[in-house]
């Protein structure tokens, strides 16, 4: 039996991607938080003040013999634009930016030949700037994030941003949605 694994992501705001990930089969839990800044234990408004140098990230706990950390890789570059850099749509700073968070030096392998693939393959018409950090610093979001878009689905920014991301992961990964 394969013990569960961790790998934290950084895709933008992090309702977006905690709402992607919550539905996909084979991840166990999903948190919201923040990481690799200066701050260790910071707010939701220190964050978005800059100043602290955190990312919004999401904690995946998943099972591998569920879900590959490369299919989540998969599915993370399909939800959110890797090529930004410290933006995701509207959403600018550098708390917004892409990042893959590892916690094992297999992990940081898998990440960097995923990331080598894409840039071989041109799968972007952009640079990629996903960076690839050893995890450093994680504290979880606030309650009232967790959840965020299971519990609040008709707030106009869910609506029209996180929405449409679920839908997408829906539709392209048809066979990784939990049931």
């Amino acid at each position: 039996m394969n013990p569960l694994q961790t790998i934290t992501l950084g895709g933008g705001c992090f309702w977006c991607t905690e709402a992607v990930f919550v539905k996909a089969r084979g991840v166990t839990d999903v948190e919201s938080g923040y990481c690799n800044g200066q701050a260790s234990q910071p707010s939701y408004q220190e964050v978005c003040s800059g100043r602290t140098g955190c990312n919004e990230v999401v904690k995946l706990v998943f099972d591998p013999a569920q879900i590959t950390l490369s299919e989540i890789l998969e599915i993370f570059f399909v939800i959110h634009d890797p090529t930004t850099l410290n933006r995701q749509g509207n959403d600018a700073g550098t708390q917004y930016r892409s990042g893959i968070y590892y916690s094992t030096p297999e992990q940081r392998q898998i990440a960097d030949d995923m990331l080598a693939r894409m840039r071989e393959q041109k799968l972007f018409s952009q640079p990629i700037v996903t960076e690839v950090e050893p995890l450093q610093h994680y504290w979880p979001a606030e309650d009232y994030h967790q959840d965020y878009f299971e519990n609040n689905p008709n707030q106009g920014y869910c609506a029209f941003v996180v929405g449409p991301k679920v839908e997408k992961f829906r539709k392209t990964f048809a066979d990784r949605v939990r049931t």
